[in-house]
């Protein structure tokens, strides 16, 4: 019998499907906007400006895009996603300001590799995606982060955490009752694990605690080269 995919967005035709039936909202999460206000708001409390530039990796449907846009300078915002074509029916359908992003800063991205983002990112966000992903997709998003954006200052991230090695081992109910796994999404990590993977790609990292939707972890990375 083959494997399940590691992520449900890697379903085969998972964006197609979602797509023709118009759910482009609910696949990355729906509380559209409870959580577009939580990202936005967790941003600016870590110090973004509007003359920064910010990365929003798994940017989905522009949850938070249609909250940073009309917010950064135009131009400041650049998006990545597993899938280009959920980004730009976020951009058709959801983005009021659409003058002030062109739909060339949206990038499909399969494995954090970051094409053509320029190198003075000053603020990177990836809310939801390390839920759903085993945890070395943390540690190759950070190895890149690092090496291509000298003039990052933050990176924030959210991940699912068990409290302990017995508990991490096993489902686990998080506060807001989402049940977290340690070998399928959504997968959760020890506080443990994400410190050892920030200090091996090049950062130091700081829990908030942020009440944030569906029991998620905040953490911000600071580079310490």
């Amino acid at each position: 019998m083959p494997s399940s995919p590691i992520s449900p967005y890697l379903v085969p035709n998972f964006y197609q499907y979602a797509l023709i039936n118009g759910r482009h909202r609910d696949i990355v999460g729906g509380r559209w906007d409870e959580t577009g206000r939580a990202q936005m708001a967790a941003l600016r409390a870590e110090g973004l400006l509007p003359h920064h530039r910010l990365l929003d990796i798994g940017a989905g449907s522009l949850r938070l895009g249609c909250k940073a846009v009309p917010y950064l300078d135009p131009g400041n915002y650049w998006g990545t996603d597993l899938s280009g074509p959920l980004m730009q029916r976020g951009y058709d359908l959801e983005l009021a300001h659409k003058d002030r992003l062109p739909s060339s800063q949206l990038i499909e991205d399969p494995d954090f590799s970051y094409p053509g983002i320029p190198p003075d990112i000053g603020y990177a966000i990836a809310f939801a995606v390390f839920t759903h992903l085993p945890a070395h997709h943390l540690h190759r998003a950070l190895t890149n982060l690092n090496a291509h954006f000298p003039k990052l200052h933050r990176l924030l991230f959210t991940v699912f955490l068990a409290p302990d090695e017995g508990s991490a081992a096993a489902p686990y109910r998080q506060p807001d009752g989402v049940v977290t796994h340690p070998n399928r999404a959504p997968y959760h990590m020890l506080a443990g694990d994400v410190l050892s993977i920030a200090q091996a790609t090049g950062f130091t990292v700081e829990r908030r605690e942020t009440q944030l939707p569906r029991g998620q972890i905040l953490f911000v990375a600071h580079c310490t080269g």
